[in-house]
């Protein structure tokens, strides 16, 4: 094995104790340098992890000669920006979802990107692990027939409920599409392939929400988003998906992703998590549990990190790409426009559908 790939962290909030706690046990990736707009939380990851210097600043992280990589957990407004000045930079990248907030700025980073001779990794990573993959390696098995359908159901009553400050999921680039969205496209991108044309619905029911905890409890803020999606997604393999992304549901009893084909059906465990039961009906049978078949086992946040690091060494396409991550981004946005247009519409952008990660 040659020398780990060295990372530059940019974001020391919540979700950089996640991929913290993954880089800490991979032998492929060392993190050697941090920077925060909040100079104590990069000096706690510092502090945390022997041998990682302390940036003052993007520009000056990016600039380090023990920086290979640039690991971008900022806000989503920023990801593009901060991505940019690492290529500028001559780094490769791998950020948290989504890959930009425009389809205009991931086109930029991809051909930016191709041009330095980069590479671009993006979040999610969590269909790497043993679940999507195992229904993947069931798919791809013919375990099912042909695939004909799919649904996928992410509900919820509402950030607001849990989070202290959570008025940045209703605001432009929020909302449960694009917060949750990623994850479930995704997985179903690497399950059916990608998605061709869509078209759907959207509400807003409530104008204003109230924060439900922490310091500023009972406070009132403005809905800016339409919070209730439902989309139907025509595969360009023929596979139609139902989709229905919410933060209007109090309570329900729907699947997180279900996959029916011809000869069967799978049911796909949540995909915001890495592993968990992965089901098979077959026609005429009963559900029945399936091995692990497929994936990355004790799977963490950065595991599509340490993917990308493995890629470079052996000149591979690594799986969680930035093409996979713009093209779930069109869809998402092209749903949106589809649902306030009434339309189909085609999604513009495709990719290849990621290598499977066979056990």
């Amino acid at each position: 094995m040659g020398e780990p790939l060295r990372i530059g962290m940019v974001g020391a909030g919540k979700i950089s104790g996640e991929y913290l706690k993954t880089l800490e046990r991979l032998d492929d990736v060392r993190l050697t340098a941090v920077t925060d707009l909040d100079t104590g939380r990069a000096e706690a990851v510092a502090a945390r992890t022997p041998g990682v210097a302390v940036a003052a600043s993007v520009a000056e992280l990016v600039r380090r000669p023990d920086v290979d990589a640039v690991l971008n957990l900022t806000l989503p407004a920023v990801h593009a920006e901060v991505a940019r000045a690492a290529l500028d930079a001559g780094k490769h990248v791998y950020g948290e979802k989504p890959l930009a907030m425009t389809c205009e700025e991931a086109d930029g980073l991809l051909t930016l990107a191709r041009e330095r001779g980069l590479r671009i990794g993006c979040a999610p990573d969590t269909v790497l692990g043993t679940a999507t993959q195992s229904a993947r390696a069931a798919v791809d098995d013919g375990l099912i027939g042909a695939p004909v359908a799919a649904t996928a159901f992410m509900t919820t009553p509402g950030h607001e409920r849990w989070h202290p400050d959570p008025e940045f999921y209703y605001r432009p680039g929020g909302g449960p599409l694009l917060d949750m969205g990623p994850y479930y496209l995704s997985a179903l991108v690497h399950l059916l392939g990608p998605v061709g044309r869509v078209t759907g619905a959207a509400s807003r029911p409530r104008a204003e929400r109230t924060i439900g905890s922490g310091p500023r409890a009972g406070e009132r803020f403005d809905t800016e988003v339409d919070t209730h999606v439902t989309g139907l997604l025509e595969h360009t393999g023929g596979a139609l998906t139902t989709l229905v992304m919410s933060f209007d549901v109090h309570a329900a009893r729907l699947p997180r992703i279900e996959v029916h084909g011809t000869e069967g059906s799978l049911s796909v465990p949540d995909p915001n998590g890495f592993d968990g039961p992965v089901e098979l009906h077959r026609a005429g049978g009963e559900w029945e549990r399936l091995p692990v078949t497929g994936g990355y086992r004790d799977a963490g946040r950065g595991t599509g990190l340490a993917d990308l690091a493995t890629a470079l060494a052996d000149d591979r396409p690594h799986r969680a790409s930035a093409e996979l991550a713009h093209h779930v981004l069109d869809t998402m946005l092209t749903l949106l426009d589809a649902a306030r247009e009434g339309l189909w519409l085609p999604v513009r952008s495709g990719c290849a559908r990621p290598e499977p990660v066979r056990p």
